[in-house]
Formats: C-alpha cells, structure tokens, sequence
C-alpha cells in the first residue's frame, strides 16, 4: 500500500520546484520541466528527475553543476510556499526514458516494416 502523505509530498514538490526554478536568474534553469520526484521514506532527501530532451551531455553537466549551487534557494522557496519546517534535500538526475522510449518505438517500427515486407515477398 502505497504512503499518501509521501504521494502528496512529492506531488507538491513537483509543482512548486519549477515554480522556484522559474524565480532563478539562471535562464538555463528557467524552463526546465520536472518529470517526477521521488522522496524517501522519512521524506529527507528527494530525487528531483528532469527532462532531458534538446540539452547535450554538457549542457546536462552544466545545469546539474548550476542546480547543485542553487538548492538551498529552491529548498527556502518550497519552506516559504508550504510553511514547513524542514524541507529534503534536493538530487537533480535528467530522466532519459522519453528517448529510450521513442528509440524503442523507432525499432518496433521498423520491425514491423521488414515483416510486413516479408509477408509480401512470400505472398
């Protein structure tokens, strides 16, 4: 059975991160889109997933390196939101399984081209 304050938790945070992200003066930050959040148990730490489409391997590196320098901004924008009294602490990971998924997609596709045309080869 899944623990509702920890779904309601991270749900929250998956709305008022970006909102903290579009307060940053970093424009690399700005429009970043968050994809999940998953919180551990004792909601200490949170794994903050990302999309990744459109940015490189550098780019990817640049904006974990900015979002590192930037969390205990985002972390006092989400205490000031909510009125908690402690807020975890924040892991930024870009989500690759949008690309995963659209490569797979290509593959089956392509997949089904050769058979279908295997199936008229014969016929």
């Amino acid at each position: 059975m899944k623990n509702i304050k920890l779904e309601r938790t991270q749900s929250l945070l998956k709305e008022l991160i970006p909102m903290a992200l579009a307060n940053l003066n970093d424009t690399r930050l700005n429009s970043l889109n968050v994809v999940e959040v998953k919180c551990s148990k004792g909601k200490y730490s949170a794994q903050v997933f990302l999309e990744s489409s459109f940015l490189t391997t550098h780019e990817q590196a640049e904006i974990l390196n900015q979002l590192k320098k930037a969390k205990n901004l985002i972390k006092e924008y989400c205490l000031e939101e909510i009125g908690w009294f402690r807020c975890p602490n924040f892991q930024f990971f870009f989500d690759n399984s949008l690309e995963r998924e659209n490569r797979l997609d290509k593959i089956f596709h392509t997949i089904a081209l050769e058979k279908e045309k295997r199936n008229n080869n014969v016929n």
